[in-house]
C-alpha cells in the first residue's frame, strides 16, 4: 500500500470517529514480580472480525522486538459481559468474531522487566511505559482519541509528555501520539523550568552521583540553542525521564519528550557529565529529526513489519552531527571536547574495514537485520557514526556551493519548515532542497557518498575550517584483536579484518590463555607493552574447547589519540568558514 493510500485511510477513519475514543487502565498490580493487568475498551462500528494488535517493535528502536511476548491471559467480552472466543492469528494479533457491532473489554496481563529495552518495566519502586510494549490496537482505534488510566501505589507520582487529566491519567489525540509518549510513574524527583515561552520538566529515577540542579540548569541552556538550526517548535511542552540505575545504558526520542539510561555512578566525572548532556542533546535534537520530519517509508508507521528506507542515516547519523554543536555553541562543551570527539570519529572511520564495503544507504535500510560484532566492523558502516560524517562532508558542500550562505543547518530547517506538518520527505525533497539554496544538483555527491561506500577526505574537511589532525609520533604494538577478561580468559570479541590478528587466523570467541608459553595473567593490552612492532609471538587459545597455537607478528599504531587542532595560521577564509560551519569562532592555536 502506498503513502498517500495509507495516509488517506487513517484520514477517513478519522473523520469517521470524531467523537470515537479508546480507554485504557493499567493497573500495577504485582510491582515485584513486574506485573500490570491492562483493560482495553473499544467500540468498533462493524461486525465481522476484529483483530486486535499489539506493536512489534517501538519507535526510536529499528528493530523487531516481539513485544507481544510478554502478554498473557488474553479475554475480550462484549457489553453484555460475554466472554468472546479468540483467535491468535500471529504472534502479535488476535481476531475476535462480532455477530453486530459492541462495545468490546479486552483484558490481559503484561509482563514488564525489559528496563534496557526501553520499552516496559515494573517494579517497586517505579514503573516505565511505553504504550507499545503495554497498550494494544485496532485498525479503527489507532485513529481514535485515547485516554490512559493508571491504577498505582498511592506515594507514586505520575508523568508524561501528553496532557493531563488527572494526577494519573492522560489524554492522547491518537495511538501514535500514545505510543510515541511514555508515562513514567513511581517515586521520582521532578523538576520544572521554562524557556523561551516553553515548559520543560526534568525527572529522575534512581540514586547515583548525579547534581540534579547543575542538570536543570544545563539542560535549560541546551534547550535554548535549538533556534541555531530550526525555526519554530514542534512542541509546546517537554520531558526529560532520566533512568539511573545499574545494569542499562542507552536513550529513546519520544514526540516531546525522552528517556536517558545510566549507570548511576557515571554522572560526576566530566567526561562523563558531558556524555549525559550530549545524549540529553541528541534525544532533543530528535524532536524534530525524526518526530518533526522523517523519510516517507516510515510515514505512517507499520508497527507489525520493518520500516525499511535508505535514509536512517539521516534520522540517526545527522542527529549525532548536530548534537555536539548545540553544547558547544551553549557553552556546555568547550572547543577541546568538541574538536576531540571529531578526533575520534575520523580515528575510527580510518580503521574501519566495513567502509570500503557498504554505503550508508545500505546500511540504513539493512539496520532491521544488522548484526553485531566484527562483522559489523568489518563487512558494515554504521548509521550513526558514518551517517555523522556523511553529514559533515554534506555540510561542507552545501557551504562551498552556497558561498558560505547555506549550511546543514540549513538544509534541516527547510525540511521542517516544508515537511513539519506532513512528516514524510523523501531523498528526492532533500536533493531539491540542497538544489535551491546552492543552485547546484546534489545527486553527483549522493551516488558518492550515500549510495556508495563513502570515500573521506578527512583532510580537506578540517583544513577547510582551519583545523588539523594530529597523530602522536610513537608507536605501539597491534594486534587488531578486541577483547575482555571479565569472566576469566582473555575473550576475543572482534578481529578487524586485514590485521595482524585476522592474517593470522584469530577469531571471535578465542579464549587466549597464555603468550610465549607464560600464562596470561594481565588483560592482552597491557600484556602487549612488553613487546615491539613487528615482534613475533606465539599466543596459546582455546577455541571451541580445543587447544590451539597461533603465531602473531605484531603491527603498529598510534601510540595515543589523534588530537584535532587549529592550525598554526589560519587564514581568513578559514576563519570564515568555521564560523559559517559550526557559528562560533575559530580559537587561537595553543601555544
Amino acid at each position: 500500500m502506498t503513502f498517500t493510500r495509507i495516509a488517506t485511510a487513517l484520514s477517513l477513519l478519522c473523520a469517521g470517529s470524531v467523537w470515537a475514543q479508546t480507554s485504557y487502565t493499567i493497573r500495577i498490580t504485582e510491582p515485584s514480580h513486574h506485573l500490570a493487568d491492562i483493560e482495553m475498551q473499544l467500540e468498533p462500528h462493524q461486525a465481522g472480525v476484529v483483530e486486535v494488535k499489539m506493536p512489534a517493535w517501538r519507535t526510536g528502536k529499528y528493530e523487531i522486538m516481539d513485544l507481544a511476548n510478554g502478554v498473557r491471559r488474553f479475554v475480550v467480552k462484549d457489553e453484555s459481559g460475554k466472554e468472546l472466543p479468540v483467535q491468535k492469528s500471529e504472534k502479535s494479533t488476535w481476531q475476535v468474531k462480532l455477530d453486530k457491532p459492541s462495545r468490546l473489554t479486552v483484558s490481559y496481563q503484561v509482563y514488564a522487566n525489559a528496563l534496557g529495552g526501553r520499552s516496559r518495566h515494573i517494579d517497586e519502586t517505579h514503573a516505565y511505559i511505553d504504550a507499545s510494549a503495554y497498550l494494544m490496537f485496532t485498525e479503527q482505534s489507532r485513529a481514535e482519541e485515547a485516554l490512559v488510566s493508571l491504577q498505582v501505589p498511592k506515594e507514586w507520582r505520575s508523568t508524561s509528555g501528553m496532557p493531563r487529566l488527572g494526577a494519573h491519567q492522560f489524554k492522547a489525540a491518537n495511538y501514535d501520539v500514545l505510543i510515541d509518549s511514555p508515562i513514567e510513574t513511581g517515586i521520582h524527583q521532578s523538576f520544572t523550568f521554562k524557556a523561551d515561552g516553553r515548559d520543560y520538566e526534568l525527572v529522575i529515577w534512581g540514586e547515583g552521583n548525579y547534581d540534579s540542579q547543575q542538570m536543570v540548569t544545563d539542560l535549560q541552556k541546551l534547550v535554548q540553542q535549538t533556534d541555531s538550526i530550526w525555526q519554530g517548535y514542534p512542541y509546546q511542552n517537554y520531558l526529560f525521564i532520566v533512568h539511573a540505575t545499574d545494569g542499562v545504558r542507552g536513550a529513546t526520542e519520544h514526540l516531546n519528550s525522552t528517556v536517558i539510561q545510566r549507570d548511576r555512578f557515571t554522572f560526576k566525572k566530566r567526561e562523563h557529565y558531558v556524555d549525559f548532556l550530549a545524549t540529553a542533546s541528541h534525544e532533543l535534537v530528535h524532536t524534530w529529526n525524526v518526530k518533526a520530519y522523517r523519510p516517507s517509508e516510515m510515514v505512517p508507521y507499520d508497527f507489525l513489519n520493518p520500516n525499511y528506507t535508505k535514509l536512517l542515516w539521516i534520522s540517526e547519523g545527522s542527529t549525532s552531527y548536530f548534537q555536539d554543536q548545540l553544547l558547544l555553541r551553549a557553552g556546555l562543551m568547550t572547543h577541546e571536547e568538541f574538536y576531540a570527539d571529531i578526533a575520534k570519529a575520523l580515528d575510527k572511520f580510518s580503521r574501519l574495514p566495513g567502509a570500503q564495503v557498504q554505503s550508508v544507504a545500505e546500511s540504513s535500510f539493512d539496520n532491521w537485520i544488522s548484526l553485531p560484532g566484527d562483522h559489523a566492523d568489518n563487512f558494515s558502516v554504521n548509521i550513526y557514526s558514518e551517517g555523522y560524517l556523511v553529514s559533515w562532508m554534506l555540510d561542507k558542500w552545501l557551504l562551498d556551493n552556497s558561498g558560505l550562505k547555506a549550511n546543514y543547518r540549513t538544509l534541516h530547517n527547510e525540511l521542517y519548515q516544508r515537511f513539519g506538518k506532513t512528516t514524510a520527505f523523501t531523498a528526492d525533497d532533500v536533493k531539491t532542497i540542497a538544489k535551491d539554496l546552492t543552485g547546484d544538483s546534489l545527486e553527483p555527491f549522493w551516488q558518492a557518498q550515500v549510495e556508495t561506500p563513502m570515500e573521506l577526505d578527512s583532510k580537506a574537511l578540517l583544513a577547510a575550517a582551519g583545523l588539523e589532525l594530529v597523530y602522536p609520533k610513537g608507536q605501539k604494538a597491534f594486534t587488531g584483536i578486541t577483547s575482555s577478561n571479565k569472566e576469566g580468559p582473555e575473550k576475543v570479541s572482534k578481529v578487524l579484518r586485514d590485521s595482524p590478528a585476522w592474517r593470522a587466523g584469530f577469531t571471535s570467541d578465542d579464549e587466549i590463555i597464555a603468550i610465549n608459553g607464560l600464562k596470561l595473567k594481565a588483560p592482552l593490552e597491557e600484556r602487549l607493552k612488553d613487546f615491539k612492532p613487528n615482534d613475533k609471538i606465539r599466543v596459546s587459545l582455546f577455541r571451541s574447547g580445543r587447544l590451539v597455537e597461533l603465531e602473531l607478528t605484531l603491527g603498529a599504531v598510534p601510540d595515543g589519540q589523534p588530537k584535532v587542532q587549529p592550525v598554526a595560521k589560519p587564514s581568513k577564509t578559514q576563519q570564515a568558514f568555521h564560523k559559517a560551519w559550526l557559528g562560533v569562532d575559530l580559537p587561537k592555536p595553543a601555544k
